[in-house]
């Protein structure tokens, strides 16, 4: 179906950035191309009424990598890569903080928690081997020492006596801090329009062609910020950047006061409290395979599993319901750091996050609109 006259008139005649996205990393690169480019027609187009990714479907953590995580991520990245993810992360966080303000985000920093279960014994103790070297290796990130080590919460069940403690870590609302950054695009004059489905695309010598559920338009220069969803576009990155499903619950309010988020069994689990209630996610690691996929939905597998650790481990003295379940979905590679590229003459992409979408998304989508000519 082609566009009518009037549509096209009013929204989508002579584009000159169309951004495929309206998630964290998409809606900074418009904000960074308006201040480059004043007089620009922009435009960011969202499949989903809301963004459909992981940017309004996540836990809120502004976090920065557990020791543990960060001691697996060692297998695969040397140190000055690990210190440049971290970095790039701390950053991330500290420019949404100035973009938004505290307030708008509701962030909170309370401190970033990693738990052990009483199984997990070694991996504590290889993390308290490295403790002392990672501090080292962070210090200049931070400006001192993240990580300690602190007595855990007599409140939670099976775990170990002693927990390590990231103080700069801290919590934010996805929800708030989505409208408000809408906001600011909103009063830059860039279009953001919901409800689309880019299907293909289709770059000539004047420009790119984008499909969407049978309407096309012409754009000058398009960038891809769909994370997750990246490789349903970028057909030649499949193997760099994949979906990866994040399943979350949320309990009725509970008496139990948990202060900070907190990290289980290298990151693959997460939870904080919000509004009384305790959020909790994670699990992706017990059906990587499965959970490879951008469906929506939750798994019995993982769903149970969650709820385990809520009544065995984080609530073992409390009666509660679970109030909601969904999922969001990431993008994640052989490498945790962010693909940032010129595709071809007018594409370029934003992608592969690794789950840490809160902390790189603003960042990204600068820097991915610093690559346009």
């Amino acid at each position: 179906m082609k566009l009518s006259y009037w549509e096209e008139q009013a929204w989508l005649s002579q584009v000159d950035f169309t951004l495929i996205g309206a998630g964290l990393v998409g809606l900074n690169a418009a904000l960074r191309l308006r201040e480059r480019f004043p007089n620009k027609h922009i435009v960011v187009v969202e499949r989903g009424p809301l963004p459909s990714g992981a940017s309004t479907r996540n836990a809120g953590f502004a976090c920065f990598g557990s020791l543990s995580e960060l001691l697996a991520d060692a297998k695969h990245h040397s140190p000055e890569e690990i210190r440049e993810l971290v970095a790039q992360r701390f950053e991330g966080i500290q420019y949404l903080r100035s973009l938004l303000g505290d307030k708008a985000l509701r962030y909170t920093n309370k401190g970033g928690h990693e738990l052990f279960l009483k199984e997990d014994q070694a991996l504590f103790e290889a993390c308290e081997a490295a403790l002392e070297t990672t501090n080292t290796l962070l210090r200049e990130v931070f400006g001192g020492d993240a990580f300690q080590i602190q007595k855990t919460n007599p409140a939670f069940g099976q775990i170990l006596p002693h927990q390590f403690t990231h103080q700069y870590e801290g919590e934010l609302h996805p929800g708030f801090m989505m409208q408000a950054l809408l906001e600011k695009v909103k009063k830059a004059n860039i279009l953001v329009l919901t409800g689309v489905r880019v299907d293909q695309l289709e770059e000539s010598p004047t420009g790119v062609t984008l499909r969407a559920e049978e309407r096309e338009w012409t754009s000058q220069q398009v960038l891809m910020t769909t994370n997750g969803f990246a490789s349903r576009l970028l057909t030649d990155k499949q193997d760099q950047v994949k979906p990866a499903r994040a399943q979350v619950l949320l309990t009725s309010p509970v008496a139990t006061r948990i202060e900070g988020c907190y990290h289980l069994e290298q990151g693959y689990y997460y939870f904080r409290q919000i509004d009384g209630r305790v959020l909790l996610g994670g699990g992706r690691n017990l059906d990587i395979p499965g959970e490879t996929t951008t469906e929506p939905g939750t798994s019995p597998l993982i769903q149970d599993r969650l709820e385990a650790l809520l009544r065995e481990v984080i609530l073992p003295q409390e009666s509660f319901e679970i109030e909601r379940r969904w999922s969001g979905v990431m993008g994640v590679g052989p490498k945790k750091n962010p693909l940032v590229e010129q595709l071809s003459q007018r594409t370029y992409c934003g992608v592969r996050l690794g789950g840490m979408g809160v902390a790189l998304g603003s960042q990204v989508g600068k820097r991915l609109a610093d690559l346009v000519n």
